[in-house]
């Protein structure tokens, strides 16, 4: 930024008041209910999710949940 910005107390012109479209803080902690379970999947599955989680930077269980619950979304 090589041109600085001059702030007045000057008249804005016409001004526009947007309706407030973001997500309250409760819907963005939303947290799904979810159940444990224990499943023996194969090794290249879970290297793969492994992988993927880390070049996202997020958990594979997560992926895998994701994934699920897609699945699940097309089925009904």
């Amino acid at each position: 930024m090589k041109k600085k910005i001059k702030y007045t107390n000057g008249p804005m012109g016409k001004v526009r008041v947007i309706k407030d479209f973001l997500p309250s803080p409760e819907e963005l902690a939303f947290k799904e209910e979810t159940v444990k379970v224990t499943i023996s999947l194969s090794k290249a599955s879970i290297e793969f999710f492994k992988k993927e989680a880390k070049q996202h930077k997020t958990q594979y269980q997560k992926m895998i949940r994701r994934l699920l619950d897609e699945y699940i979304a097309h089925q009904t």
